[in-house]
């Protein structure tokens, strides 16, 4: 094996030499699009063309879940004993982790997020979701009723089947994960289609399931566009359920696909403007702290991202220093393939347009740049996306930036007056993904956390995780959740077995 770079030169010498694998896996085998079709995969990092990928659409999707559901009803998987499950899904896990560097590469490549993140996060995280879920595969039981003694009535847990599974491009392994591992557990086939911008690390995750163990046809992997490829996936009668991450609005149309098919389950986990609640007896620089990686982190596109910072009006000025300083100090913005970075470069061109078009929404709105609010183009970044950690303060709740996801690095922050306003505020949102509330009163603690509609509330904390706890939100920020057992059970049906005895 390969030594691992240390150097911004030693990852971009790498890069130079990987030749990622663009076709689409489909039973068990690497595939080019029916049509013949491709589309160029150019990286944001520096701009270079880095993979030539399969361009699928509804003849290859077809081909996908005729894969999946055969492999389905002829029990290749489902009907192997708990403990070959288990062997199969810890080798998977293990194949991600011997692949570390390669993986990360891509991961990098495709989507603009730091080398050092992608180490020691992205696909770490992704092995040990697979190994989580692993776990459960001879530990997942059946129930009996108590309906007498004349009778037993059994209630099994079964795979529904075909799972579609679209996942959007800013944690393409880790998000793929949390719908591979619990529905494969399950006893489900999967048709992962990955997001058009970063289609790379998916492909090699359906060659590593392969090497695995995992039967031709359990996970087939269909790159492409919404249009063409995930649209076909979400409307095909022989689906049993979507799986969406993204956008709001689109999974929206997921919900509308599938009343408009053969009414397949769906579960989303869509868009957020995650508010931080910043009492006046906040511990002002843990909060700072918190706040400036949860937003700048990953060049802030995150679903959940703390987005929104209420602050009572007493101590907002000094707030707003102290995060602007944790981000110059603890979060510098550098070449995604410089190990020394924490900020990397925006997925395409049309989104960081869309991110500083943003700011200058804010500028006429009314806001201050308290911060950044450029494209960063110095220190040779002149190639790629990257924009500067921006804070955009005195922000007017019914503004623009106040209510929409930026998805971007851009902070934007609000004064409250009471406590009262301040729940007003969070929950004066069409979204409920994530929240935090930073206090050293734990009796206002209390009250804001019942209080505040999101599916996650972090009390003088933000982003800590765990595969054992829940997450997805409220509103419209969608329903169902990814990781934790309750996913499991989202990728199966309920069947009553009921035995009358004479």
């Amino acid at each position: 094996m390969l030594d691992r770079p240390t150097t911004r030169a030693g990852w971009e010498a790498r890069a130079a030499d990987l030749k990622p694998e663009g076709r689409a896996f489909i039973d068990g085998r690497l595939v080019p699009a029916r049509s013949g079709r491709t589309f160029e995969k150019r990286s944001p990092v520096d701009g270079r063309v880095i993979a030539v990928v399969a361009d699928c659409d509804a003849a290859d999707v077809d081909a996908a879940v005729a894969a999946a559901r055969a492999a389905f009803e002829d029990g290749r998987w489902r009907n192997l004993p708990p403990a070959e499950k288990k062997r199969i899904l810890l080798a998977f896990a293990d194949r991600v982790r011997a692949d570390l560097d390669h993986l990360a590469l891509l991961e990098t490549l495709d989507v603009g997020k730091v080398i050092g993140n992608a180490l020691a996060v992205d696909v770490p995280f992704c092995a040990n979701c697979l190994q989580y879920y692993a776990e459960f595969a001879d530990k997942l039981y059946d129930e009996i009723a108590p309906v007498g003694p004349d009778d037993t009535a059994l209630v099994r847990k079964e795979p529904l089947g075909v799972i579609g599974a679209i996942v959007p491009w800013n944690y393409p392994l880790i998000i793929s994960a949390w719908k591979i591992g619990p529905a494969l557990v399950a006893g489900n086939s999967v048709v992962l289609k990955p997001a058009e911008q970063s289609p790379l690390s998916a492909i090699r995750l359906g060659q590593l399931g392969k090497e695995a163990g995992l039967p031709d046809g359990v996970l087939n992997i269909v790159p492409g566009f919404g249009e063409s490829t995930g649209q076909p996936l979400a409307l095909h009668p022989d689906v049993d359920m979507i799986s969406f991450t993204g956008s709001t609005e689109v999974g929206k149309l997921m919900m509308v696909y599938a009343g408009q098919s053969n009414m397949k389950r769906v579960a989303l986990e869509c868009g957020g403007k995650s508010p931080h609640v910043v009492m006046a007896d906040a511990d002002l620089d843990a909060a700072a702290e918190g706040i400036a990686w949860g937003i700048f982190y990953n060049q802030g596109e995150t679903c959940h991202a703390g987005s929104r910072v209420l602050v009572h009006r007493s101590v907002q000025a000094a707030l707003v220093e102290k995060i602007a300083a944790v981000a110059k100090a603890q979060i510098p913005l550098g070449h995604a393939l410089d190990p020394a970075a924490q900020m990397g470069a925006l997925v395409e061109p049309r989104h960081l347009e869309r991110v500083l078009g943003y700011v200058e929404t804010g500028r006429a709105e009314g806001a201050r740049i308290a911060c950044g609010g450029r494209r960063a183009t110095a220190d040779g970044l002149e190639a790629g996306l990257y924009m500067e950690a921006t804070i955009l303060d005195d922000v007017a709740p019914n503004a623009r930036v106040a209510r929409e996801e930026i998805f971007g690095p851009v902070l934007v922050v609000t004064p409250f007056e009471t406590e009262a306003d301040a729940v007003r505020l969070a929950n004066d949102s069409i979204y409920g993904l994530a929240a935090a509330v930073w206090t050293a009163d734990m009796n206002a603690a209390h009250r804001l956390t019942r209080s505040i509609r999101a599916g996650t509330v972090w009390v003088n904390c933000f982003d800590r995780s765990s595969l054992a706890t829940p997450f997805g939100g409220f509103k419209q920020s969608g329903f169902g959740r990814d990781r934790s057992p309750h996913a499991i059970e989202k990728y199966m049906d309920f069947k009553t077995v009921w035995t009358a005895y004479r």
